[in-house]
C-alpha cells in the first residue's frame, strides 16, 4: 500500500546544514534542494535521471536528484556545488573550470563539477581515459568536453599535492 501524500518532517543535512523540512515522501530531492533550500547549483534538465544537470554527492555517490525521493536520503548529508566551493574560496575543480574556460552555457557544469568531484574522491590520479569514461553520462551540448577534460585533469592534479 503506497503512503498517503501528507507532509512530514525530513532530517537531513545540506551541505553541512541540518535540514528539518515539511515535504511528502514522494518529493523529489531536486525539488527539495531548489524549492526549500533555495540552491541553484542543481538544475532540472530532463527530469529523468539522463543528463546530469541535477548531480548532487550523496554518501560519496553521485546521483541524479531529480529522479531520488526524500525519502531515499532522509538522515544523509547531502552535498550540492554550492557546498564544495564558494567564490572567495572555491574547490579545486571550480578553480580549474575556469581557467580552462571549460563552462560554456553552464546548464551542465553542476552535473560535470559533482560528477568528477565524486569521481576524483575516488580517484585521485585517474588517467585521461578514466576521466572521459567516468564523465560519459552527463550530456552537453556546447561543445566544451575537451576543455572539460582538461580542467578535470588540473584538478587532480591540484588535489593530489
Amino acid at each position: 500500500m503506497n503512503e498517503p501524500l501528507r507532509p512530514r518532517t525530513l532530517n537531513c543535512t545540506v551541505n553541512g546544514q541540518a535540514q528539518a523540512l515539511q515535504l511528502t515522501t514522494a518529493a523529489t530531492l531536486l525539488h527539495m534542494l531548489r524549492n526549500d533550500c533555495g540552491l541553484n547549483g542543481p538544475r532540472l534538465g530532463c527530469g529523468l535521471g539522463q543528463c546530469g544537470a541535477c548531480t548532487v554527492i550523496v554518501k560519496g555517490q553521485a546521483i541524479r536528484s531529480c529522479i531520488t525521493t526524500v525519502k531515499a536520503v532522509e538522515g544523509q548529508d547531502i552535498t550540492t556545488l554550492e557546498g564544495i566551493g564558494s567564490a572567495a574560496k572555491p574547490h579545486p575543480l571550480q578553480s580549474a573550470f575556469v581557467a580552462e574556460g571549460a563552462a560554456q552555457c553552464g546548464f551542465c557544469v553542476n552535473g560535470v563539477v559533482m560528477t568528477a568531484k565524486a569521481f576524483l574522491d575516488k580517484t585521485p590520479k585517474p588517467s585521461r581515459t578514466q576521466i572521459r569514461t567516468a564523465m560519459n553520462g552527463v550530456l552537453c551540448r556546447c561543445f566544451t568536453h575537451t576543455r572539460m577534460i582538461r580542467a578535470i585533469e588540473r584538478a587532480a592534479m591540484e588535489m593530489s599535492r
